[in-house]
């Protein structure tokens, strides 16, 4: 990848980061303690595989499916 499409892509990601944080913070107050102990359960779980630089960021999503499945399914549960 060219390194001029690269730093633009990173730059777009750190953007999205930060939206994304900003979009949460607004809707912690408004989840339900049930949704926001998963939440936190797959977070943490991402979070912790992200910080091992041994790990690939293909093993690491293939792990988090293996792991949060149930966790994912619950909070769709819950919204029935």
């Amino acid at each position: 990848m060219d390194r001029q499409v690269r730093d633009a892509l990173e730059a777009d990601i750190r953007m999205t980061q930060e939206r994304f944080c900003v979009a949460m913070e607004a809707r912690f107050p408004g989840i339900e303690p049930d949704s926001l102990e998963r939440y936190f359960a797959v977070l943490s779980k991402l979070v912790l595989k992200l910080e091992d630089d041994e790990r690939s960021l293909g093993q690491i999503v293939n792990e988090m499916m293996a792991e949060t499945a149930s966790i994912i399914m619950q909070e769709m549960q819950s919204r029935r």
